[in-house]
């Protein structure tokens, strides 16, 4: 298997995976036969991959220029070093700086105790990076306090999974199965913008005469594709769901024979569903009885029929219960588990499932097993060569970590993440990390995190090292190396070898991905996300392969070992439950953690744009990506505009309890009146994550990303200190603090 493109002749390549979201789409990179001004100046071109299935060759704009990151002035190239003397970051060699973390993280162990010394990961990192860095904190650094920025992608929609199901997989049938049931409900996502090429497998449902029924309070390019799009108020899809399922049951299309034979717990969730009577929706939710009624029809009544949530309904403080709602649905309908049907989640990250099964986050060690299971601990300490009662217990989640630092957290490594901009309340975030002793990260770029940071640590990107990912379909790929790195850029295992021979193990932590990645599935074995059975050799000869994966059985007749073909489908023999039923969970909608009053009338909810990605910290170094989205703005409806007399491109300011961000208005009438939205890949005073409410779903312990009270103004009549006169709606307005029922209609098409 070739894996640098250097030897290649022009016009050959290497078949790799985009650097980008969770469909993690197919790809070959190739020398350019144009000269050294294709890629960025990188002499590297990406060419289309038509025979990977999830993405068939479509590749949108990012994945298209992924490589002009690879470019040596767009990245980092040297270790950087805060100097006492100038205060500011400065060009060191690699021996001093991994001296200067060493010594850090060991100061800060002997002085405070190991959990003054804590981790944070990212969705990005491979699965060898993922497990090595789990690995580091909890043999190395004895540290409970690890956990990653894929808690903030999808931790809601896995804790669901697990209490209805018994185990978390994105989509437990691959994306391919999309375009061939007969409806599906899309829940807060906006693929057409966020994973564009994921779109065609919708495209070829609706040409087939199936039904796409989208749920999101803005009319986004992918609502528009829609057979029905319900405009729910932020925060509110858990009564949506709760009322869909009310009807459901009303008009008698529950399936009660695969409810009898396959699930537990239906008479609660039925009890609870029963409250949520459609009026009553209808006054919580703005979508309309006719619509709601609609909606119920043609997911009931479809032979074969999905729901599919992403970040809108899980990013709540609310999230877990509300992906559990519309799990019900599918479960009282006969969906989980049945060809062509049943509940999945749309992962963003482009590694968040396979980084949290592997040890990033903070309450789970390798194979998805639990960090407080006995039996886990002993299986993963045996192959760590430790004593398994010296592994640290479950730790803080993301966000509960950040707000520690300078606190009970001392010094700090990242790797592969900005929460600067990324976090909630991220304005405090910053705070918190200026008030480190030690602030250590690794990273392509100098984001706007690795700007606050003690030593800056340049790391390998993904056409320069192999490794693995995990795809929204629990796929694990292999990206394969293409290219050399420039000269002084490691890669991350090679740091965290390095670091650990330092910190005084000088085995364990090898810097070769294939001998990792061995590694990782001796740990995994056993455990709900069981990758043994996989080697680098089968994912290049099958276009990746599904876990679980257990290594094969063997015919003690013949000796012949018949390798396990993967798990494309979960659930189709029974759920991964102790008997082997689905679990209905009942759960009631309550407001969301902070409602609409007289001083912040307005929900303002974030999200993505087609041409930037996550915090920006690579796509916001592409030019015709920033030529594309320059910047941030203020989506607002016409009627709200009105009142308070802004234009299109006006500089409005967005003030929440927490912070204020300045920002153009860009007037549609494709988002609710009561509502604004802000994407969020910006730092400075357009960061809409300075706004977001750290509010944490109690299970999930995932922030409230996607709903918070704010109110509007001009950008030169707002005032900090005080609320403004609240913007009156010509409509009633939404609920209150105490969550009573509002009236506010949905937008006009």
């Amino acid at each position: 298997m070739r894996s640098d493109l250097a030897a290649a002749p022009a016009g050959t390549g290497t078949d790799t995976h985009c650097p980008y979201c969770a469909l993690q789409c197919g790809m070959t990179l190739r020398r350019s036969t144009s000269g050294s001004t294709s890629g960025g100046g990188t002499g590297l071109e990406v060419a289309e991959r038509p025979g990977f299935p999830v993405n068939r060759g479509a590749l949108c704009v990012k994945g298209r220029t992924a490589t002009e990151v690879l470019a040596p002035h767009a990245r980092l190239t040297r270790p950087l070093v805060r100097r006492p003397s100038s205060g500011e970051l400065e060009p060191a060699e690699w021996d001093e700086a991994l001296d200067l973390v060493a010594a850090a993280l060991t100061r800060t162990r002997a002085e405070h105790g190991p959990d003054a010394a804590g981790v944070f990961g990212g969705g990005g990192l491979t699965n060898e990076k993922a497990y090595a860095l789990g690995k580091f904190a909890r043999v190395v650094l004895g540290t409970s306090q690890i956990d990653y920025n894929g808690r903030f992608c999808m931790s809601s929609a896995a804790t669901a999974g697990t209490r209805a199901f018994g185990v978390d997989r994105g989509l437990p049938f691959p994306l391919a199965d999309v375009a061939r049931t007969d409806c599906v409900v899309l829940v807060g996502s906006n693929l057409a913008e966020t994973m564009p090429p994921a779109l065609r497998h919708f495209t070829e449902l609706r040409e087939r005469g199936g039904t796409l029924i989208v749920v999101d309070p803005r009319r986004t390019r992918t609502a528009e594709q829609a057979d029905l799009h319900l405009a729910p108020r932020p925060g509110t899809d858990l009564a949506l769901a709760l009322g869909l399922l009310h009807l459901i049951i009303a008009e008698g299309r529950i399936d009660s024979e695969y409810v009898e034979s396959r699930t537990t717990g239906w008479a609660g969730a039925r009890s609870a569903a029963m409250a949520h009577w459609p009026e009553l929706v209808e006054r919580v939710t703005g979508v309309s009885v006719p619509e709601l009624r609609r909606a119920a029809r043609l997911f009931g009544d479809a032979e074969h029929a999905m729901v599919l949530t992403a970040r809108g309904p899980e990013q709540q403080s609310k999230g877990t219960d509300t992906v559990g709602s519309w799990i019900n649905l599918c479960l009282a309908t006969g969906r989980p588990g049945r060809p062509l049907s049943g509940y999945g989640c749309l992962t963003g990250q482009g590694n968040g499932q396979g980084g949290r099964e592997h040890g990033q986050k903070a309450d789970q060690l390798p194979g998805y097993r639990r960090l407080d299971d006995p039996a886990a601990r002993e299986h993963v300490a045996q192959v760590w060569g430790v004593d398994a009662a010296s592994l640290p217990g479950p730790g803080r989640s993301a966000y509960e970590l950040l707000d520690a630092l300078g606190g009970d957290v001392r010094t700090l490594f990242v790797a592969g993440s900005n929460p600067v901009v990324s976090a909630p309340h991220a304005s405090h975030v910053e705070q918190r990390l200026r008030a480190l002793d030690f602030l250590a990260v690794c990273d392509v770029v100098l984001s706007e995190t690795a700007r606050l940071a003690d030593v800056v640590l340049p790391v390998t990107q993904w056409a320069e090292e192999t490794g693995t990912t995990t795809n929204l379909e629990g796929r694990v790929l292999l990206r394969r190396k293409a290219a050399d790195p420039p000269a002084g850029v490691r890669t991350d295992l090679e740091v965290l070898e390095e670091l650990a021979a330092r910190l005084g193990w000088e085995k364990g932590f090898p810097a070769a991905p294939e001998e990792v990645f061995d590694e990782l599935r001796r740990a995994s074995a056993g455990g709900p996300a069981d990758y043994s059975g996989i080697s680098y050799e089968r994912i290049a000869a099958e276009d990746g392969v599904f876990w679980p994966c257990p290594e094969g059985s063997r015919d003690e007749g013949t000796g012949v070992t018949s390798p396990h073909p993967g798990t494309p489908r979960l659930f189709l023999d029974g759920f991964a439950t102790p008997d082997g039923r689905a679990r209905f969970v009942p759960v009631m909608h309550r407001p969301a953690g902070e409602e609409p009053d007289e001083g912040y009338p307005l929900r303002l909810t974030t999200g993505r744009v087609l041409s930037q990605y996550q915090s920006g910290a690579q796509t916001r170094r592409v030019g015709v990506l920033n030529e594309a989205a320059p910047g941030p703005f203020v989506e607002l409806h016409p009627r709200l505009a009105g009142r308070l007399g802004a234009k299109d491109g006006d500089s409005l300011a967005v003030v929440s309890r927490r912070g204020r961000a300045v920002a153009p208005a860009r007037i549609t009438r494709g988002i609710r009146p009561d509502t604004v939205f802000m994407p969020f890949h910006w730092d400075g005073e357009g960061r809409a994550n300075s706004l977001t409410n750290p509010a944490l779903d109690p299970d999930s312990r995932m922030p409230e990303f996607k709903v918070c009270a704010v109110r509007v103004e001009l950008a030169e009549a707002a005032k900090d200190e005080q609320p403004s006169t609240p913007v009156e709606l010509a409509s009633p307005g939404a609920s209150g603090p105490s969550g009573a029922p509002g009236g506010a209609p949905p937008p006009a098409a």
